[in-house]
Order: C-alpha cells, then structure tokens, then sequence
C-alpha cells in the first residue's frame, strides 16, 4: 500500500468551524478540500446528529468556500459566509432544514466574526472598511499609501491601515444593507451580543498610542450605535469574547501581557459593570489559546471548556466559572482539537491524530468518516515518543516516525523536522508534511525544545535573553542536537551518516543557525526563516516583539539581535543549504531568505534558492494547492540529492 505523495493534497478531506445547535441535537461543520481544477479551496457546509442516529448529510454545494456556520437561536437558520458570488466573502442566512440561502451583505471586503442577536433579528459581523481611494484596483492610478501608525500591515492581509476592520450589524432578514457600527483608525474585532441585545461587546485598542503599546482591550458599543465604552484597562490581549446567560460577566481568552512574550493564554471572566479580570487557568501552568473562534472558551451551564496544549497534545477542560474546585479535562488522548462548541449541555469538537485528518467527536465518538477513504488506501505512518537529556540534562520530548514500507534491518535517512514558532508545539494531530517525507523513505525526528509551548511557562520562556540563557540559539540549540543523537543512538535504523534537518519561520530560523554551529547535517533546508534579526525588527508586520527575546529594542542595543543571526555566522556554514521563501511574505519578508542566500553565493557555498510568487508566511498550510504539491517536490528532491543519491542504505 502507498504512502502519501505530494498529489494528495488534493485528496484530503478535513472538517473545520463547527457549531452546536441550540438544543444540543445538531452541529453544523465544514468539510475543506483543494480543487485541483481551480486550484483553489472548497468549503461546504455540513450537518450531523449528535446522537449519531443519522449519516451526516450535506447543506450547502459549490465551487468555492462557504465557512463560519451559525446557529441562530431558535435554531431554525444558519448564518455563513462565502465567496459564492465575487472574490469577498459575503453574509449568507439558509433555513437549517435546507433551501436557498439569503444573501445579506454587499461589502467590498470579506466578512467574518459572524455573531447572533439574542432575538434573531439581526447578526454583527466583522469587515474592512477602504479609506476614500482605496477601493482603486488599478495600482498604477492608486493614490500613494500614508502611514502612522506601526500596525500598518499583516501577514495574508496586506496593507491595513487605510483598511481598517470594523463592527457592523444587518438584519436576519435581508430587508436593509448593513451598518458600520464602529468606526476610526483602529481594528475591532469578535463581536458578542449581550443576552438582552442592547450591548455588543468587542475587542479594539483605541487609546492614543494604541499602536505602539500592542494591547487590547473590551470595549462595548450601544446595538444601536454610539460611543465605545472601554471596559478593561490594558496590560494584555483579549479575544473569543461572549456573555454570560445574565449578561454579568464576559468570558474570553486573554494573553496576559505585550514585549513579554512567551507567556500562557488564560481563560478569563471580565465583570461586565467594572471590567475586572479574574483568570480560571493559572493551575494548570499550560497554554490555554485554542485556534482562532472555533477554539475560544464556550459557556457550559455554570462552567466553562476551554482548549489546553499539553505536551503535543491539545485537550479540552471544563472548570467551574466561578473559579471553584481544579479544572478538569473532558477530552484527552493522545490527539488534537483544533475546534469545539457547547450548546444545549452538549460539546462537540473537531480533532485529529497523527495517521486521521480532521473529524468531527461527541463523547468520544466519532461523528464522520471523511477520512476512510485516503486512510484505506495509504499506508499512514504513526509516531512513537521518545525523550533526551540535554547539555544541562534538562528532559526533551521527542518523536521518531518511521518510513512508510519499513523493513527490519535496513537504515535509513533521517530528517530532524523543527517546528516554527518558536512559542508552538509538535505532537500528535495529522501532519501532512511528515506523512509525505516517510512514504518517501525518510525517517522524521521531531521534538518540542526549550521555547516551545505545551509545557510550563518556564519552559518555553528558556530562551530570552536574560539570566543565564543568551536567547534564541542557546539551549534551543542543544536540545535540538540532544534529540538528534538520541534518535541515531537509540534507533538503529536511522543512518547517523545521513542525516537532514528543516523547518519554517522559527524552524527555519533554527535550521540556519545548526548549519552555522554544527557540520553534522549532510543538507539543510530553511523556510521563511528569520536570518537577519536585526534587520526582520523594522521589515516584519511583527518585528518589533523579538523585544521579548533579545531583551532591547534593536536602535537601543543592537548586539544581542546580531548575536541571534544566522547571518552573522555564515562564514561558517558549509551545509548544503536550500533557502525556501515566499514573495508576498510579510511575516518573515523575502528579504530573510536574500540575505543569507546573497551570503553564502558571495562565499561560494553550496546553496540555492526558491521563491514562491504570490504567497504570504502560510504557504504550507493555506497557500496555492499546486505550490504546495510542487512545494513537497522540491525538497524531496533536495534531500535525495544528498542523502540518497550519494549513499546507498545499509
């Protein structure tokens, strides 16, 4: 049986965004997909019981996306969005037994943050608002951009200061266009309606030097119009906002400070008269930020559930809201939810693990079965979980998987796979990456070094530049290195005499840095890395925040930022390095990629590189599907050519 090849990415199938009905019978969810013939995404919407009586059953149809799925109250609608008729995704209401859906919106930009008044009446929403000119698509007639604030740009955004994202309302019943609610240079987000639908609550920085300080706040705003009443009073990040059943409290996701990164998400209740915080995850010492609206912290009774990453996992905890008793997990295992809903005393929740793409989960049981068919017919490799001891003799999980077709006896090449970041985790969801590299014939060794979340706060803040560490480049380093010769020691089928290593962003980032320090790799390849840091500080929609790393900002002290560059040790790379970016890449700009390539062709290293035309930082999650197959292409090629080209297996 085959493994998986580049050309599946086509042949995923994978549920996203999923909503519980109000009475806990249904959930409505997506199933995503790459079209092959458009090269584009598709997304339908999908229903299930929750009792599993019935097979899922398909609501919508078409060739483009149709994502967010919400239930109205009475659950007898469904609101969504879609780019069915233009290239923004507008606002859509259907009657939950099917029909023809009601177009609600005719705005120039996409909308999102789809949310319900209590009474059905109407939705608020999210969308980018064009500043007077702005909407010219001509580039050659388009007035010049003026910019003052620091926030000006975003990664698969672009530009966005004369865009900015505002709160808007329309009626449920299509029979007025929608209305801008909020207005100014700021960006306003996750809208809630308060249980009597005279409030919308919403998450916005609007104080003088909003842009500068990198906080947020609650701020609430008449249903009807008006002045935006801050509520909190900064100091760290809010988002996933929505009311309490007697409109007493908000709960909501708040990162807890700006320049002082990595911290942990918590969840949070904001008292809704005085804007007090009260945080309910602190025990557990863990990352507590699920993925996007899907993942934020839901209401259940008198309690809350809440997504937590523990060591390459992501579980699902319930606690009690009035900050009573040890949060306790609901889902565990050894998998990862990446999305969930509660409604009507019922929870559900999309998960996946390492050899089963996305599906939808009730109490333990699976709800679809869109994966059989690509798991039936490809044999899917699975990891198994190892530890090293580091320099210092600090504990690195680790996981090894072996290729597809493996044979006792035999070595292999090994890849040392390095995840971005670096505040992120490895473990155990579904993979596309590391299924394509094993049925290749390659081993995979990856783990989640110092920096990384998923462990204690401690943990992943190991790397800043303060107290003993010296930042990025230090124990990172050596744990990475620490897993690699575990790996060689302790599998036997893993050829010590070829081996690579990869990763994107962070993970590029570390993959140029082990080239600079370290020949033990016979070829390396760095995606959308950070090379330059001191030059990444001013040219990435985000540069700024290294701050929290390298412990200055990069016009007061300079130093610790060179000291942290691959750049600044190319003289002593002599790995054969591919450099893979992305053209329209703003989180790690093109100009990362250049400078170390102009480096090493300068110093006549063996290097190359490839740029994608059109792409942003998420090439390998939501880029183009053709640049993507041609993506896993590419570095297949460049590790055979120097790891099985040049050497036959044991």
């Amino acid at each position: 049986m085959p493994g998986m090849i580049p050309d599946d990415v086509f042949a995923l199938r994978y549920a996203a965004d999923l909503s519980v009905s109000p009475d806990g019978a249904s959930v409505a969810y997506v199933v995503a997909r790459a079209d092959r013939e458009t090269n584009s995404y598709v997304g339908t919407i999908w229903l299930a019981p929750l009792d599993g009586s019935e097979e899922p059953r398909q609501l919508t149809f078409g060739p483009r996306v149709d994502a967010e799925p919400r239930w109205s109250p009475d659950g007898s609608r469904l609101a969504f969005v879609s780019s069915r008729e233009g290239k923004a995704s507008q606002l859509y209401v259907l009657p939950a037994r099917g029909g023809e859906a009601r177009r609600l919106t005719q705005l120039k930009e996409d909308v999102g943050d789809v949310a319900w008044s209590p009474d059905g009446t109407a939705l608020a929403f999210t969308s980018r608002v064009c500043a007077e000119g702005g909407e010219e698509e001509d580039e050659r007639r388009r007035r010049p951009r003026r910019f003052t604030r620091l926030q000006y740009k975003l990664d698969n955004e672009g530009w966005t200061e004369d865009r900015p994202k505002h709160v808007f309302t329309v009626p449920a019943d299509g029979s007025a266009a929608a209305t801008q609610l909020t207005f100014g240079d700021v960006e306003d987000a996750g809208p809630a309606w308060s249980p009597d639908g005279a409030r919308i609550a919403f998450v916005s920085a609007r104080h003088p030097d909003w842009d500068t300080e990198f906080v947020t706040d609650v701020y609430l705003v008449d249903a009807t119009g008006g002045e935006p009443r801050r509520l909190t009073r900064g100091g760290g990040l809010f988002e996933g906002l929505s009311w309490s059943a007697d409109g007493a409290s908000l709960l909501a996701q708040r990162y807890p400070s700006a320049f002082d990164d990595p911290r942990h998400t918590q969840v949070a209740i904001v008292d809704t008269r005085r804007g007090d915080v009260r945080l309910l995850s602190e025990a557990l010492d863990r990352n507590c930020a699920g993925q996007g609206p899907a993942g934020a912290p839901r209401w259940d009774g008198d309690g809350v559930v809440f997504a937590v990453e523990d060591r390459g996992n992501t579980h699902l905890y319930r606690t009690a809201a009035d900050g009573s008793g040890t949060p306790r997990r609901v889902v565990g295992g050894e998998l990862a939810a990446s999305g969930f809903d509660v409604a009507g005393g019922r929870l559900a929740y999309i998960a996946s693990t390492p050899g089963r793409t996305n599906e939808v989960f009730t109490d333990e049981r699976r709800l679809t079965n869109m994966a059989n068919e690509f798991v039936d017919a490809r044999e899917l490799c699975l990891p198994e979980r190892f530890t090293a001891r580091s320099q210092d003799g600090a504990e690195v999980e680790a996981w090894v998987m072996r290729p597809a077709g493996f044979e006792a006896g035999r070595t292999y090449p090994a890849l040392l796979v390095i995840h971005g970041g670096p505040f992120g985790q490895y473990g155990n969801g579904f993979f596309d990456e590391f299924q394509v590299y094993a049925a290749a014939g390659y081993v995979l060794v990856y783990c989640n070094p110092r920096g990384s979340s998923g462990y204690s706060e401690a943990w992943s803040r190991a790397i800043r530049a303060e107290g003993e560490s010296g930042g990025w480049g230090t124990v990172d380093f050596d744990d990475c290195m620490a897993v690699t010769e575990e790996a060689v020691r302790r599998f036997p089928f893993i050829d010590g005499d070829r081996l690579g290593v990869m990763g994107g962003s962070y993970g590029g980032y570390m993959t140029s840095w082990i080239v600079a320090h370290t020949d033990r790799f016979r070829a390396a390849l760095s995606e959308r890395a950070v090379n330059h840091l001191g030059s990444i500080f001013g040219s990435s929609d985000q540069g700024w925040d290294l701050v929290s790393y390298a412990g200055a900002m990069a016009y007061d002290d300079v130093k610790p930022y060179l000291r942290m560059s691959p750049l600044t040790y190319a003289r002593d790379i002599h790995t054969p390095l591919l450099i893979v970016h992305s053209e329209e890449d703003l989180r790690c700009p093109l100009e990362q990629g250049e400078q170390l390539f102009v480096a090493l062709r300068l110093l006549r290293r063996p290097v190359e590189m490839v740029i994608f035309p059109k792409e942003s930082h998420e090439l390998t999650r939501s880029g183009s599907p053709m640049h993507r197959v041609q993506r896993f292409e590419i570095v297949l090629e460049w590790f055979d050519r120097y790891l099985k080209d040049a050497a036959p297996s044991g």
